[in-house]
Protein backbone atom coordinates (compact mmCIF):
# COMPACT_ATOMS: atom_id res chain seq x y z
CA UNK A 1 0.00 0.00 0.00
CA UNK A 2 1.72 2.74 -1.35
CA UNK A 3 0.01 5.50 0.86
CA UNK A 4 1.39 4.14 3.73
CA UNK A 5 4.68 5.51 2.52
CA UNK A 6 3.46 9.00 2.47
CA UNK A 7 4.51 10.61 5.83
CA UNK A 8 3.85 13.97 5.91
CA UNK A 9 6.23 16.07 8.04
CA UNK A 10 5.48 19.25 9.35
CA UNK A 11 8.91 19.85 7.94
CA UNK A 12 7.63 19.14 4.66
CA UNK A 13 4.39 20.97 4.92
CA UNK A 14 5.96 23.94 5.88
CA UNK A 15 9.72 24.41 4.26
CA UNK A 16 10.57 27.32 6.23
CA UNK A 17 13.80 27.39 8.93
CA UNK A 18 12.65 26.63 12.80
CA UNK A 19 13.06 30.09 13.60
CA UNK A 20 10.89 31.30 11.47
CA UNK A 21 7.79 29.08 12.26
CA UNK A 22 8.07 29.84 15.46
CA UNK A 23 8.43 33.64 14.43
CA UNK A 24 5.35 33.49 12.71
CA UNK A 25 3.27 31.41 15.48
CA UNK A 26 3.99 34.56 17.84
CA UNK A 27 3.15 37.12 15.33
CA UNK A 28 -0.06 35.46 14.75
CA UNK A 29 -1.28 34.69 18.13
CA UNK A 30 0.13 38.52 18.98
CA UNK A 31 -2.34 39.73 16.00
CA UNK A 32 -5.18 37.63 17.29
CA UNK A 33 -5.21 38.39 20.55
CA UNK A 34 -4.78 42.36 19.92
CA UNK A 35 -8.01 41.76 17.74
CA UNK A 36 -9.90 40.10 20.10
CA UNK A 37 -9.03 42.81 22.85
CA UNK A 38 -10.00 45.27 20.54
CA UNK A 39 -13.33 43.85 19.86
CA UNK A 40 -14.09 43.43 23.44
CA UNK A 41 -13.02 46.88 23.90
CA UNK A 42 -15.35 48.29 21.33
CA UNK A 43 -17.83 46.01 22.96
CA UNK A 44 -17.78 47.22 26.22
CA UNK A 45 -17.62 50.98 25.25
CA UNK A 46 -20.73 50.65 23.70
CA UNK A 47 -22.53 48.91 26.40
CA UNK A 48 -22.12 51.83 28.96
CA UNK A 49 -21.61 54.42 26.39
CA UNK A 50 -24.86 55.79 27.08
CA UNK A 51 -24.37 55.20 31.12
CA UNK A 52 -23.96 58.85 32.96
CA UNK A 53 -20.26 59.93 33.02
CA UNK A 54 -19.20 60.76 37.04
CA UNK A 55 -16.13 62.75 37.24
CA UNK A 56 -14.29 62.72 41.01
CA UNK A 57 -11.52 63.09 43.03
CA UNK A 58 -9.64 61.51 46.29
CA UNK A 59 -8.83 63.90 48.65
CA UNK A 60 -6.89 63.13 51.75
CA UNK A 61 -6.55 66.10 54.43
CA UNK A 62 -2.44 65.55 54.92
CA UNK A 63 -1.44 65.55 51.31
CA UNK A 64 -3.39 69.01 51.30
CA UNK A 65 -1.73 70.11 54.78
CA UNK A 66 1.74 68.86 53.17
CA UNK A 67 1.40 71.60 50.41
CA UNK A 68 0.31 74.19 53.62
CA UNK A 69 -3.60 74.31 52.64
CA UNK A 70 -5.90 74.20 54.83
CA UNK A 71 -7.93 70.82 54.63
CA UNK A 72 -11.63 71.95 54.81
CA UNK A 73 -11.43 75.35 52.77
CA UNK A 74 -9.87 72.73 50.27
CA UNK A 75 -12.48 70.05 50.18
CA UNK A 76 -15.51 73.24 50.15
CA UNK A 77 -13.93 74.26 47.22
CA UNK A 78 -13.69 70.83 45.11
CA UNK A 79 -17.47 70.79 46.21
CA UNK A 80 -18.42 74.18 45.51
CA UNK A 81 -16.12 75.90 42.92
CA UNK A 82 -15.61 72.51 41.05
CA UNK A 83 -19.16 71.44 41.42
CA UNK A 84 -17.87 67.61 42.18
CA UNK A 85 -20.29 65.03 43.28
CA UNK A 86 -18.04 62.23 43.90
CA UNK A 87 -15.11 62.08 46.45
CA UNK A 88 -13.46 59.07 47.81
CA UNK A 89 -12.21 59.52 51.52
CA UNK A 90 -9.54 58.11 53.62
CA UNK A 91 -9.85 56.39 56.82
CA UNK A 92 -6.16 55.94 58.25
CA UNK A 93 -6.32 53.56 60.76
CA UNK A 94 -2.97 55.63 62.50
CA UNK A 95 -5.35 58.40 63.09
CA UNK A 96 -8.62 56.83 64.07
CA UNK A 97 -7.24 55.10 66.38
CA UNK A 98 -3.76 56.28 67.64
CA UNK A 99 -4.70 53.92 71.00
CA UNK A 100 -6.08 50.55 70.97
CA UNK A 101 -9.76 50.93 71.45
CA UNK A 102 -9.85 54.28 71.27
CA UNK A 103 -11.54 56.02 68.29
CA UNK A 104 -11.65 59.96 67.37
CA UNK A 105 -13.78 60.22 64.20
CA UNK A 106 -13.45 64.23 64.35
CA UNK A 107 -11.70 64.72 61.36
CA UNK A 108 -13.45 62.34 58.88
CA UNK A 109 -16.89 63.18 60.39
CA UNK A 110 -16.64 66.77 59.20
CA UNK A 111 -15.27 65.69 55.76
CA UNK A 112 -19.17 63.81 55.58
CA UNK A 113 -20.79 66.61 57.17
CA UNK A 114 -19.41 68.90 54.30
CA UNK A 115 -20.21 66.04 52.16
CA UNK A 116 -23.83 66.05 52.56
CA UNK A 117 -24.39 69.50 52.49
CA UNK A 118 -23.58 69.44 48.96
CA UNK A 119 -24.59 66.37 47.78
CA UNK A 120 -21.78 64.67 47.56
CA UNK A 121 -21.38 60.93 47.36
CA UNK A 122 -18.69 59.02 49.00
CA UNK A 123 -16.59 56.24 48.32
CA UNK A 124 -14.78 55.25 51.22
CA UNK A 125 -11.17 53.62 51.38
CA UNK A 126 -11.14 51.43 54.56
CA UNK A 127 -8.81 48.95 55.68
CA UNK A 128 -5.11 48.62 56.25
CA UNK A 129 -3.47 50.07 52.88
CA UNK A 130 -5.14 52.82 51.84
CA UNK A 131 -4.44 55.68 49.23
CA UNK A 132 -0.76 58.24 49.52
CA UNK A 133 2.47 57.33 50.91
CA UNK A 134 3.59 55.25 52.34
CA UNK A 135 0.56 53.25 51.33
CA UNK A 136 -0.12 51.32 54.50
CA UNK A 137 -1.17 53.47 57.35
CA UNK A 138 -1.28 51.31 60.60
CA UNK A 139 -0.88 53.10 64.04
CA UNK A 140 2.44 53.07 66.05
CA UNK A 141 1.44 50.51 68.75
CA UNK A 142 0.68 47.75 65.83
CA UNK A 143 3.65 45.15 65.92
CA UNK A 144 3.13 42.69 62.35
CA UNK A 145 5.16 40.18 65.08
CA UNK A 146 2.24 40.33 67.36
CA UNK A 147 0.06 37.49 65.58
CA UNK A 148 -3.06 39.08 67.28
CA UNK A 149 -2.48 42.03 64.92
CA UNK A 150 -5.30 41.37 62.54
CA UNK A 151 -8.35 40.65 64.75
CA UNK A 152 -7.10 44.49 65.89
CA UNK A 153 -7.35 45.58 61.96
CA UNK A 154 -10.64 43.99 62.06
CA UNK A 155 -12.16 45.08 64.73
CA UNK A 156 -10.83 48.80 63.48
CA UNK A 157 -12.74 48.17 60.32
CA UNK A 158 -15.51 47.11 61.73
CA UNK A 159 -15.58 50.69 64.13
CA UNK A 160 -15.57 52.51 60.93
CA UNK A 161 -18.16 50.58 58.67
CA UNK A 162 -20.50 50.88 61.93
CA UNK A 163 -19.87 54.68 61.95
CA UNK A 164 -20.70 55.54 58.18
CA UNK A 165 -22.72 52.58 57.22
CA UNK A 166 -26.08 54.92 57.78
CA UNK A 167 -24.68 58.25 56.56
CA UNK A 168 -26.53 59.74 53.37
CA UNK A 169 -23.18 60.37 51.93
CA UNK A 170 -21.61 56.81 51.61
CA UNK A 171 -21.97 55.35 48.31
CA UNK A 172 -18.99 52.71 48.24
CA UNK A 173 -16.20 51.14 49.91
CA UNK A 174 -13.06 51.09 48.93
CA UNK A 175 -11.38 47.90 50.57
CA UNK A 176 -7.63 47.55 50.77
CA UNK A 177 -6.12 50.16 48.22
CA UNK A 178 -4.17 48.29 45.55
CA UNK A 179 -3.37 45.45 48.11
CA UNK A 180 -1.06 43.62 45.56
CA UNK A 181 0.87 46.92 44.82
CA UNK A 182 4.13 44.88 46.24
CA UNK A 183 6.68 47.45 44.43
CA UNK A 184 5.24 50.07 46.19
CA UNK A 185 4.41 51.59 49.31
CA UNK A 186 6.00 50.28 52.66
CA UNK A 187 3.51 46.91 53.21
CA UNK A 188 4.46 44.14 55.00
CA UNK A 189 1.12 41.98 54.40
CA UNK A 190 -0.29 40.65 51.12
CA UNK A 191 -1.58 38.32 52.55
CA UNK A 192 -5.20 37.17 49.79
CA UNK A 193 -6.71 34.74 52.51
CA UNK A 194 -6.68 38.28 54.57
CA UNK A 195 -8.51 40.72 51.94
CA UNK A 196 -10.82 37.63 51.06
CA UNK A 197 -11.81 37.57 54.80
CA UNK A 198 -11.91 41.34 55.27
CA UNK A 199 -14.37 41.59 52.30
CA UNK A 200 -16.48 39.35 53.72
CA UNK A 201 -16.89 41.06 56.98
CA UNK A 202 -17.90 44.03 55.21
CA UNK A 203 -20.62 42.72 53.40
CA UNK A 204 -21.43 40.97 56.36
CA UNK A 205 -21.56 44.55 58.40
CA UNK A 206 -22.96 46.34 56.12
CA UNK A 207 -24.54 44.01 52.92
CA UNK A 208 -26.19 47.53 51.57
CA UNK A 209 -23.36 49.41 50.04
CA UNK A 210 -21.45 48.02 47.05
CA UNK A 211 -17.93 46.99 47.83
CA UNK A 212 -14.65 48.15 45.39
CA UNK A 213 -11.38 45.98 45.65
CA UNK A 214 -8.67 48.11 43.48
CA UNK A 215 -6.02 46.64 40.79
CA UNK A 216 -2.80 49.12 39.98
CA UNK A 217 -0.51 48.43 37.13
CA UNK A 218 -0.54 48.27 33.58
CA UNK A 219 -0.21 44.87 33.06
CA UNK A 220 -2.51 42.20 31.03
CA UNK A 221 -4.62 40.30 33.22
CA UNK A 222 -8.21 39.53 34.20
CA UNK A 223 -9.13 39.25 37.78
CA UNK A 224 -10.32 36.00 38.23
CA UNK A 225 -9.21 35.07 41.73
CA UNK A 226 -11.15 35.92 45.47
CA UNK A 227 -12.46 37.91 46.59
CA UNK A 228 -15.03 38.59 43.51
CA UNK A 229 -16.21 42.40 44.51
CA UNK A 230 -19.24 44.76 43.46
CA UNK A 231 -16.89 46.41 41.61
CA UNK A 232 -13.04 46.54 40.48
CA UNK A 233 -11.17 49.52 40.31
CA UNK A 234 -7.76 50.45 38.14
CA UNK A 235 -5.53 53.22 38.05
CA UNK A 236 -4.22 54.68 34.90
CA UNK A 237 -1.21 56.33 35.22
CA UNK A 238 0.61 57.80 31.69
CA UNK A 239 3.38 60.23 32.56
CA UNK A 240 6.12 58.98 34.75
CA UNK A 241 9.54 60.16 35.68
CA UNK A 242 11.62 56.86 35.02
CA UNK A 243 14.73 57.47 37.22
CA UNK A 244 16.01 53.92 36.63
CA UNK A 245 17.08 53.64 32.99
CA UNK A 246 16.24 56.49 30.94
CA UNK A 247 16.94 59.14 33.44
CA UNK A 248 13.96 61.03 31.25
CA UNK A 249 9.79 61.43 31.36
CA UNK A 250 8.05 58.21 30.21
CA UNK A 251 4.54 58.21 28.25
CA UNK A 252 3.27 54.69 28.60
CA UNK A 253 2.30 54.16 25.10
CA UNK A 254 -0.68 51.87 25.40
CA UNK A 255 -4.23 52.87 23.72
CA UNK A 256 -7.33 53.96 25.69
CA UNK A 257 -8.98 50.99 24.79
CA UNK A 258 -6.44 48.78 26.27
CA UNK A 259 -7.69 49.38 28.89
CA UNK A 260 -11.58 49.24 27.75
CA UNK A 261 -10.79 45.80 27.22
CA UNK A 262 -9.47 44.86 30.80
CA UNK A 263 -12.80 46.33 31.71
CA UNK A 264 -14.37 44.41 29.09
CA UNK A 265 -12.64 41.29 29.66
CA UNK A 266 -13.45 41.35 33.51
CA UNK A 267 -17.17 41.94 32.78
CA UNK A 268 -17.51 39.38 30.80
CA UNK A 269 -15.67 36.73 32.80
CA UNK A 270 -17.22 38.22 36.02
CA UNK A 271 -20.05 40.03 35.71
CA UNK A 272 -18.65 42.98 37.48
CA UNK A 273 -18.22 46.07 36.45
CA UNK A 274 -14.66 48.40 36.48
CA UNK A 275 -14.30 51.94 37.79
CA UNK A 276 -11.17 54.35 36.92
CA UNK A 277 -10.37 55.09 40.77
CA UNK A 278 -6.95 56.88 40.38
CA UNK A 279 -6.52 58.45 36.60
CA UNK A 280 -2.80 60.45 37.25
CA UNK A 281 -3.84 63.95 36.79
CA UNK A 282 -0.94 65.89 38.99
CA UNK A 283 2.93 65.41 38.12
CA UNK A 284 5.44 62.76 38.53
CA UNK A 285 8.60 64.63 38.96
CA UNK A 286 12.28 63.47 39.35
CA UNK A 287 11.99 64.34 42.64
CA UNK A 288 9.67 65.07 45.40
CA UNK A 289 6.42 67.25 44.19
CA UNK A 290 6.95 69.23 46.64
CA UNK A 291 10.71 70.33 46.49
CA UNK A 292 10.31 70.30 42.35
CA UNK A 293 9.72 74.06 41.06
CA UNK A 294 6.63 74.70 39.00
CA UNK A 295 8.07 74.50 36.09
CA UNK A 296 9.52 71.36 36.42
CA UNK A 297 6.07 69.81 37.17
CA UNK A 298 4.52 70.99 34.07
CA UNK A 299 6.98 69.13 32.30
CA UNK A 300 5.32 66.26 33.48
CA UNK A 301 1.71 67.55 33.91
CA UNK A 302 0.14 70.80 32.61
CA UNK A 303 -3.07 72.37 31.83
CA UNK A 304 -2.87 70.71 27.89
CA UNK A 305 -1.64 67.39 29.11
CA UNK A 306 -4.52 67.43 31.99
CA UNK A 307 -6.92 67.93 29.21
CA UNK A 308 -5.46 65.41 27.36
CA UNK A 309 -5.17 62.77 29.73
CA UNK A 310 -9.16 63.45 30.70
CA UNK A 311 -10.13 62.65 27.70
CA UNK A 312 -8.20 59.37 27.38
CA UNK A 313 -9.42 58.61 30.58
CA UNK A 314 -13.17 58.90 28.68
CA UNK A 315 -12.14 57.10 25.97
CA UNK A 316 -11.42 53.83 28.04
CA UNK A 317 -15.39 53.80 28.24
CA UNK A 318 -15.28 53.72 32.01
CA UNK A 319 -17.71 55.65 33.27
CA UNK A 320 -16.89 56.64 36.46
CA UNK A 321 -13.18 58.30 36.65
CA UNK A 322 -11.84 60.10 39.97
CA UNK A 323 -8.76 62.20 39.03
CA UNK A 324 -6.00 61.93 41.50
CA UNK A 325 -4.21 65.20 42.51
CA UNK A 326 -6.61 67.70 43.68
CA UNK A 327 -4.71 69.20 46.48
CA UNK A 328 -2.15 69.96 43.82
CA UNK A 329 -4.57 71.85 41.77
CA UNK A 330 -5.73 73.50 44.68
CA UNK A 331 -2.06 74.31 45.97
CA UNK A 332 -1.12 75.58 42.02
CA UNK A 333 -4.02 77.83 41.92
CA UNK A 334 -3.97 79.37 45.26
CA UNK A 335 -0.22 79.23 46.17
CA UNK A 336 1.33 80.00 42.74
CA UNK A 337 -1.45 82.30 41.27
CA UNK A 338 -2.41 79.58 38.38
CA UNK A 339 -5.26 78.39 37.88
CA UNK A 340 -5.03 76.48 34.74
CA UNK A 341 -5.22 73.16 36.10
CA UNK A 342 -7.53 73.85 38.35
CA UNK A 343 -9.93 75.63 35.28
CA UNK A 344 -8.98 72.31 33.14
CA UNK A 345 -11.54 70.12 36.01
CA UNK A 346 -13.48 72.72 36.58
CA UNK A 347 -14.50 72.85 32.48
CA UNK A 348 -14.78 68.61 32.80
CA UNK A 349 -17.08 68.55 35.17
CA UNK A 350 -19.19 71.08 33.75
CA UNK A 351 -19.23 69.14 30.48
CA UNK A 352 -19.97 65.69 31.79
CA UNK A 353 -22.71 67.65 33.91
CA UNK A 354 -24.09 69.16 30.61
CA UNK A 355 -23.86 65.38 29.00
CA UNK A 356 -25.39 63.87 31.73
CA UNK A 357 -28.69 66.16 31.79
CA UNK A 358 -28.35 65.72 27.91
CA UNK A 359 -28.61 62.10 28.82
CA UNK A 360 -30.96 62.04 31.20
CA UNK A 361 -33.29 64.78 28.98
CA UNK A 362 -33.17 62.24 26.05
CA UNK A 363 -34.16 59.14 27.75
CA UNK A 364 -37.44 60.96 28.69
Amino acid sequence: MHFLKFKPTLKKLWPEPLWKRILTVILAFVIAFTAVSYGVAQWYIAKHNDEPLVMGTTFVPDYARSFGLDPRQTLEAIFDELGMRQVRLVSYWKHIEQAPGTYDFSDLDWQFALANKYGVKVSLAIGLRQPRWPECHEPAWVSFADKEWEPKLYKYIEAVVERYKNNPALSTYELENEFFMKVFGECKDFNRHRLIYEYKLVKQWDPYHPVIVSRSNNWIGLPLGQPRPDKFGISVYKRVWDKTVTKRYFEYPLPAWFYAALAGGGELLTGKDMIIHELQAEPWSPNDIHEATLTEQFKSLDAKRLKDRIDYGKSTGMRTIDLWGVEWWYWVKTKKDDPSVWNVVKQAVADANAANSKLQSDSK
